[in-house]
């Protein structure tokens, strides 16, 4: 199979669905992760040079991803707008992915919002789409968890690899690999196992051949 996940900054896909793709790409499955933007406004540092990119292709190696695709829109400005609901929808004609992973729409922050609404157009022609969340997302009520206790620490190293983010939370003294693991926790309680990843379906086909 071939899987797309969307995520509008580095580091959004592996908070989200980090352990389900590891798993994915483990089982000969190809990945390909699709990001909005590089991120720069979350870079924190006295570089000139913006690392996330970077970060982003040690955690997609990490993951087993095949491929990363950048749409290179300016960090908090991704839109809502035909030019970027055809380049998302070119990149899927062009993979036919059997599952598309994107952002819940119901986020604080813009750019979550916008690509999660850029997507429920984009996919009109996919058959499996499924809504992740992330540390900024309200309003979510899972119905569909995939067990991740096999990768969660793999799911965490991919979170290891953005070392410019691990502490930009705005909670103090809390990492995002805790935030992480403690989400991964609860959903698996909800799903009666060690450790879960959850999503909402804006799709799902369930195929019984």
């Amino acid at each position: 199979m071939r899987i797309v996940a969307l995520g509008a900054h580095p580091d959004d896909i592996e908070y989200g669905c980090g352990g389900t793709l590891a798993l994915l790409s483990a089982a000969g499955h190809e990945v390909f992760l699709l990001i909005c933007t590089a991120g720069e406004q979350g870079h924190i540092g006295e570089q000139t040079a913006n690392p996330r990119t970077a970060e982003q292709e040690h955690s997609a190696r990490l993951l087993g991803a095949r491929d990363i695709l950048w749409l290179d829109y300016p960090d908090t400005s991704v839109p809502v707008d035909r030019e970027i609901i055809s380049s998302v929808e070119t990149h899927l004609d062009r993979i036919r992915p059997e599952y598309v992973f994107v952002h819940h729409g119901q986020d604080t922050h813009q750019d979550h919002r916008n690509l999660s609404q850029v997507a429920v157009s984009a996919t009109r022609k996919q058959r499996n789409v499924l809504f992740y969340e992330g540390p900024t997302t309200h309003t979510f009520t899972p119905t569909v968890f995939v067990d991740i206790t096999t990768t969660i620490e793999r799911k965490l190293e991919a979170l290891t690899a953005h070392r410019s983010q691990l502490t930009q939370t705005n909670i103090a003294a809390t990492s995002i690999l805790e935030l992480a693991r403690a989400t991964s926790m609860f959903r698996g309680t909800q799903a009666r196992t060690m450790y879960a990843e959850s999503f909402v379906p804006l799709r799902l086909f369930l195929d019984f051949d």
